[in-house]
């Protein structure tokens, strides 16, 4: 079949509010293929879009039959008229991946409400909840019952293979547009489907796509979407107040979808997330379970086994905690629990272990220079201590030294007083000798001597008297 292919182009986003790589991995869509040069394509409302993306912009390009228009394949119900010629393939683009939300603002919303959120997400930005056909999330939902994401892309792609109308190929690989419901409701289609490996869910495939076929219609099925969230091509309109439960719209959908062959509780959420665009659905399957005892303490007392009562707790608990878009919250931790998406967890981990040793490093290294800078002024501290001791030392030598010599200077004033006084001993005594031998000499005074003394005696005492007198009243006698 010859192709007809548009030039590629670019639509300006970040990887932190899309990143395919990611999105179109985490379970969601099971059709995508990616080639060798990182290209992912999938056969979608009559085209083979194909996607490539770098840091800042997604690059597509739409791959059409020849001499076909682009017209969406199943049409909505009520979807507008497309002209001939006419490539509305950058509104599907937006459409499909959901762009109108902020998801930056979103994480940042879920991150500071939930600290489990906060450590899982910065190595899982990106995610989106892809606005798929409501027909084809029902049935590929259907498929993930028991089942793993790898499985399931394989009864897709054979479903499409087998039912679905062929588009064109792609070196030399076809691509075919999702089956009708009329395609899978024919007599032969469970058997068939026994024999590609389907196991009981043909039973479920064939019975439902009868139901919508021939019974209620996909008028109904797509009637059942948020208003605010539509299909592709039709009006947005409000959808109603949040309540603790999810919204009205919500839980009727639920609760109808849950009358389809194969459609349990959690079937009817995904189809609810991923195909009918409400957003507070919380499907909760034995990755959601774990997560919830491991990480939100349930698992214990009611919440032991994983009870109708339980499914819809663990719901309530993950909408009162992340808000209306609480089903875009937990694609996030679901993709984080992924085994797909295990290396980026443990570089998670080696990361933190890595900011948790340098962060140790940082702090050795800080408590090393401050026990270094304690040394340091320790030691400046006892060498000013050292050199006030030897300053000191230095004094006290000085002044021993100077109390020395003026011990010794005093000694020897000592002694020169004790040699003066001696001195002055010898002679008094030799003056005192030189008297004695002169008295000796002279010998005894005569009576007549004797007699003249003391009639001398009271002149000479009365005459010092009055010299003393004089003395003491300033006038002195005359020289005469």
């Amino acid at each position: 079949m010859a192709l007809r292919a548009a030039e590629w182009h670019k639509l300006p986003t970040s990887l932190t509010e899309l990143c395919i790589n990611t999105t179109l991995r985490c379970g969601q869509s099971f059709r995508w293929r990616k080639s060798a040069q990182d290209e992912w394509s999938m056969a979608l409302h009559g085209r083979i879009l194909s996607l490539r993306q770098d840091a800042d912009s997604l690059h597509y390009r739409a791959i059409f039959p020849s001499g076909t228009t682009a017209l969406p394949t199943p049409p909505p119900f009520d979807a507008p008229s497309v002209a001939p010629g006419q490539d509305e393939t950058l509104a599907l683009v937006k459409h499909y991946f959901n762009l109108a939300p902020d998801l930056g603002q979103l994480y940042e919303q879920w991150a500071a409400a939930d600290a489990n959120f906060k450590k899982k997400a910065p190595k899982f930005t990106g995610i989106r909840i892809l606005r798929q056909d409501a027909w084809e999330a029902l049935i590929g939902f259907i498929c993930s019952s028991n089942n793993n994401i790898s499985r399931i892309g394989g009864m897709v792609h054979n479903l499409c293979l087998h039912y679905g109308a062929l588009i064109g190929r792609i070196d030399n690989v076809p691509y075919h547009d999702f089956p009708t419901p009329e395609a899978l409701s024919g007599p032969s289609v469970e058997a068939h489907l026994q024999k590609l490996g389907f196991g009981y869910r043909a039973k479920y495939i064939a019975k439902t796509a009868r139901i919508i076929a021939e019974d209620k219609g996909l008028h109904w099925l797509q009637g059942l979407s948020n208003p605010e969230c539509p299909q592709f091509g039709v009006e947005e309109l409000p959808a109603g107040e949040m309540l603790d439960g999810g919204r009205k719209g919500y839980r009727r959908a639920h609760e109808e979808l849950l009358v389809l062959h194969g459609v349990g509780p959690k079937v009817a959420d995904c189809v609810c997330l991923f195909g009918l665009g409400w957003s507070e659905s919380v499907p909760v399957d034995t990755h959601v379970w774990h997560i919830a005892q491991r990480d939100y303490r349930f698992g214990k007392g009611k919440h032991s086994s994983l009870t109708a009562a339980t499914y819809i707790a663990i719901g309530n608990h993950f909408r009162k905690l992340w808000g209306k878009e609480a089903g875009w919250a937990h694609s996030v931790l679901f993709t984080a629990d992924l085994k797909a998406f295990s290396e980026r967890v443990v570089l998670k981990i080696e990361e933190d272990i890595a900011i948790k040793k340098e962060a140790i490093a940082v702090k050795e290294e800080e408590h090393q220079a401050i026990k270094r800078e304690r040394e340091v002024a320790i030691k400046g501290e006892e060498h000013v201590a050292i050199k006030m001791e030897d300053q000191v030392a230095t004094q006290d030598e000085d002044i021993d030294a100077q109390n020395r010599g003026e011990h010794i200077i005093v000694k020897e004033e000592h002694v020169a007083v004790k040699t003066e006084k001696n001195a002055m001993a010898v002679r008094t005594t030799a003056e005192k000798g030189v008297t004695k031998r002169k008295r000796v000499n002279k010998g005894p005074k005569d009576e007549a001597d004797q007699r003249m003394e003391v009639k001398q005696e009271p002149r000479r005492r009365s005459k010092r008297q009055r010299i003393w007198s004089n003395v003491a009243t300033g006038s002195m006698p005359d020289a005469s």
